[in-house]
């Protein structure tokens, strides 16, 4: 089906502006033209309301990171999922992620904690994965603060984000622990050894390029084995008894079908994997619910599906006989 047609008008401005590719200037630069189109052109309306949020500092591998918590309007004992940003490796940090947090706290009905990670090329792979993990651990540990429920921790994120959130997961079921009750992985990029049919198709036009997408990788990898699993989780050898999860992808996005690998090999090992392929939708959509009525009910679906994750309460890891079903939940997606 075509673009959605709310999304191609954006597109078509984001083309008039003729901004100059990521890979023609610095990291800092990009930094500054990913916050002026996140942050500094967001209409005040469109930021959700929620019940309460705070800033603090978390532990990371080589020392504090900064962090949001975000409350919902709900009481007793809540899940908490800890999101992680996308943005490359490279760009990105709390605020230009915060309406997605905002909404995912709301829909959710979760209290969020929302991860700012050291960004490459500064700190380069595996900065990234060690300080997700290890702020993970730090909500576990800290738990009674943030949404109370020890059995309902999940991992969350977009895009690059989408990668570190499998990462953790597979980190901490390698670790075991901290026991993860859901992961949420958005339009995630799951193998940087690349070559997909998805990045030629969308190569140019859908917000994502190759060209982006090629020169995040050089910023972040350094000489890094692309084969890693904290690279790419879909070169793990093992898949099974990682926590259940929800994979999204977007039509129009270079990273559609390694999102879509990742979920079938998830269902392959025996993960319980609710996949929801979102027909003319593009890279970035989650943040796009006050443009695009799609992109909102896509939005509203997700977290409603890991909602529904964290509601079911799994005591041990290793019985996943009432989430058998998941597998069989259907998908909004290409025909």
């Amino acid at each position: 089906m075509p673009v959605d047609p709310p999304i191609q008008g954006m597109l078509a401005m984001l083309a008039a502006m003729k901004r100059p590719s990521l890979a023609a200037g610095t990291p800092e630069e990009a930094r500054r033209g990913f916050r002026m189109l996140t942050v500094d052109l967001r209409p005040a309306e469109s930021i959700l309301p929620v019940r309460a949020t705070e800033d603090l500092e978390v532990t990371g591998t080589a020392g504090p990171l900064p962090a949001r918590i975000y409350r919902p309007e709900a009481d007793g004992e809540l899940a908490t999922i800890v999101f992680f940003h996308g943005g490359g490796f490279v760009i990105g940090d709390l605020d230009t992620h915060d309406n997605q947090c905002r909404a995912l706290c709301r829909e959710a009905g979760a209290v969020v904690l929302s991860v700012a990670y050291r960004l490459a090329p500064e700190h380069p792979f595996p900065a990234a994965p060690e300080d997700c993990f290890a702020a993970t651990r730090w909500a576990a540990e800290h738990v009674d603060r943030l949404g109370g429920d020890a059995g309902r921790i999940a991992v969350a994120g977009d895009s690059a984000g989408g990668n570190l959130a499998a990462v953790v997961a597979l980190m901490a079921r390698d670790a075991r622990g901290p026991a993860l009750a859901a992961q949420l992985l958005i339009y995630p990029g799951t193998d940087f050894a690349g070559g997909y049919p998805s990045e030629t198709e969308n190569a140019e036009g859908f917000f994502l390029t190759r060209e982006d997408m090629e020169w995040f990788r050089d910023q972040y990898l350094a000489g890094a084995d692309p084969s890693d699993p904290r690279l790419s989780p879909l070169a793990a050898p093992d898949l099974s008894g990682l926590p259940p999860a929800v994979v999204t992808t977007a039509e129009f996005d270079p990273l559609r079908d390694q999102g879509d690998a990742y979920a079938r090999a998830l269902e392959e090992a025996g993960v319980p994997v609710v996949k929801r392929a979102y027909a003319g939708l593009i890279h970035g959509f989650f943040d796009l619910g006050a443009l695009s009525p799609a992109a909102a009910e896509a939005t509203h679906e997700l977290c409603a599906d890991l909602r529904a994750l964290l509601e079911r309460s799994v005591p041990d890891r290793d019985d996943q006989g009432e989430l058998a079903g998941l597998h069989q939940q259907p998908a909004v997606g290409r025909p």
